[in-house]
């Protein structure tokens, strides 16, 4: 047998029905509940949206952090940059995606069980999937830096890149400038990470809708104005650097690749 898991009252029902139901609507339009229906999938989405973006960059910044202590070297991130990126984590995507507006395309989702996690497996396989790749790069980049001397990302080898990455040798430790290259990437791919986590489930592209999403765009810019005012004035309370122009640009074309793949698998996945 089944059993309703909502029950719906009209606002010119008995007072006994108002108070067995669950939802009363109070215009007596039934195209009220398909609207409560669409916005309650859609706010759940965007949770889903925000949990996925929030544990992959969990994932990354414990397991570098972690790595690093285990081969006794000092963590790339500081505690101040840490708290600059637990800002972006748990304030500015919570705000961007919880901002998403509610898409009509959710109706055409299955109904889910209430035994059901709201981690789901494809968001479990995402967040180890990309978290782990984010890792992988970013530990390649701790020992690249250890054992080259870099002053621009434009002499950047990837033989270089290869060769360092099992190399467990004391090195050289990270300039001033390395780390905040460091700090810049790895913030930079979690931005364009929080385009992904905004089309993920919908399968449309991350541009999809994006003019109307004003939320999402004003947060994005704040993130990005953010990372290069730390990064410019943020001196000694950062750690950090000013970086040369090029090795902005060459940041953000490398690390949108992120954003660009996603776009491709989804392309793909239609």
């Amino acid at each position: 047998m089944n059993v309703a898991q909502v029950g719906l009252s009209m606002g010119d029902g008995t007072s006994v029905a108002k108070e067995a139901s669950d939802i009363t609507i109070l215009d007596n339009s039934f195209s009220s509940i398909s609207r409560a229906v669409m916005w309650g999938r859609s706010l759940y989405q965007n949770i889903q949206r925000f949990i996925l973006f929030q544990m992959t960059i969990n994932v990354a910044a414990c397991l570098i952090v972690l790595i690093g202590a285990f081969l006794g070297t000092e963590s790339p991130l500081t505690v101040t940059q840490m708290l600059w990126v637990n800002l972006i984590m748990d304030t500015f995507a919570a705000l961007a995606l919880a901002s998403l507006p509610p898409n009509e395309q959710v109706m055409k989702s299955k109904p889910r069980k209430t035994t059901d996690y709201i981690i789901s497996r494809p968001m479990a396989k995402r967040i180890l999937g990309v978290g782990m790749l984010f890792v992988a790069l970013l530990f390649g980049l701790v020992q690249y830096f250890k054992h080259a001397e870099v002053a621009s990302l434009s002499d950047f080898s990837v033989r270089a890149f290869a060769a360092n990455f099992f190399n467990f040798g004391a090195g050289s430790g990270l300039s001033p400038y390395e780390l905040s290259l460091f700090f810049t990437i790895f913030v930079l791919l979690q931005f364009w990470n929080m385009f992904n986590a905004k089309a993920f489930m919908s399968g449309k592209s991350a541009f999809a809708m994006l003019g109307k999403c004003s939320g999402f765009l004003a947060i994005a810019a704040v993130i990005l104005f953010g990372q290069w005012l730390i990064v410019t004035v943020g001196g000694e309370m950062f750690n950090v650097t000013p970086l040369k122009l090029a090795d902005w640009g060459i940041i953000i074309g490398a690390t949108s690749l992120v954003l660009w793949t996603g776009e491709i698998a989804r392309l793909l996945g239609k």
